[in-house]
């Protein structure tokens, strides 16, 4: 029977890869789908907002949502122009602004994003809000979550077959899916490693272009993130990303693609 497990799970490891659009980097999410994934945080999603406080400012909500929006049909564009579609199959998306000092964003399978206000001063405009929700869009749309889940999920698997195989421990699945999106966390996400964090700038970068923001607003917003950082600790939000150096040099260098996509864009 143990052999017949691994067996098993062997076969789900090789036909459970996907490729990320734009990167091309293969994944590991078909162990534990996104159907069960992205109904888990949905669920997880609520739980937060229920137990925060949502900003009032009217005006600064409303620049969340629309920004949200463009990005949300942004992506949608893409996938449906370049044979994506049921990459977002299950997506319900819903954009949220949290009162909080602390310098943070964050999203989750299937499209739930949330803000806190205390970034919102770096980010100054409808601009900079694009770079940072490209960015946590495209955690969502590349999968990161639940590719952490599935491979936290092998390691469990390598550990002990038998006990935690596909559908003989429903409460260990569970727990590695809140695990994935981070709940129980002070900052409502878990660090993403610096691949995810590097694959997420690319995409964000291509997301806000097509959604008609212009993408060379990139690599000034990390300039302020950086200069807010004053040689101190990071804020979370980079505690896992890429240097600040690096990061905008390879922003920078992606630029002339990005702005193809701008200079097409139907959704300025």
């Amino acid at each position: 029977m143990r052999k017949l497990i691994a067996l098993s799970f062997i076969v789900a490891l090789v036909i459970g890869c996907t490729t990320v659009p734009i990167t091309g980097r293969k994944q590991l999410t078909g162990v534990v789908g996104s159907e069960e994934v992205i109904a888990m945080s949905a669920d997880a999603y609520k739980q937060v907002i229920d137990s925060v406080q949502l900003s009032t400012n009217q005006e600064q909500v409303a620049m969340i949502r629309r920004v949200g929006t463009r990005i949300q049909k942004a992506v949608e564009q893409y996938m449906n122009n370049n044979g994506y579609e049921g990459l977002l199959d299950g997506f319900d998306w819903e954009f949220n602004l949290i009162e909080s000092n602390q310098v943070n964003a964050w999203a989750m399978p299937g499209g739930k994003v949330a803000f806190y206000t205390g970034i919102l001063p770096i980010c100054k405009d409808d601009l900079g809000v694009a770079v940072v929700m490209g960015h946590e869009v495209a955690h969502a749309v590349a999968k990161h979550g639940q590719e952490r889940m599935n491979q936290n999920y092998a390691k469990q698997v390598g550990l002990s077959i038998g006990a935690v195989a596909l559908g003989q421990d429903p409460t260990l699945a569970q727990q590695m899916v809140f695990q994935a999106v981070g709940i129980g966390t002070d900052i409502g996400l878990l660090k993403f490693s610096r691949t995810h964090e590097s694959e997420a700038d690319e995409l964000g970068l291509t997301f806000m272009a097509i959604a008609g923001y212009d993408p060379s607003e990139a690599p000034k917003f990390w300039e302020r993130m950086s200069a807010g950082s004053s040689g101190q600790a990071p804020p979370e939000f980079l505690s896992t990303h890429p240097s600040h150096e690096t990061r905008i040099e390879r922003l920078n260098a992606a630029l002339p693609k990005a702005m193809e996509y701008y200079n097409k864009s139907t959704l300025k």
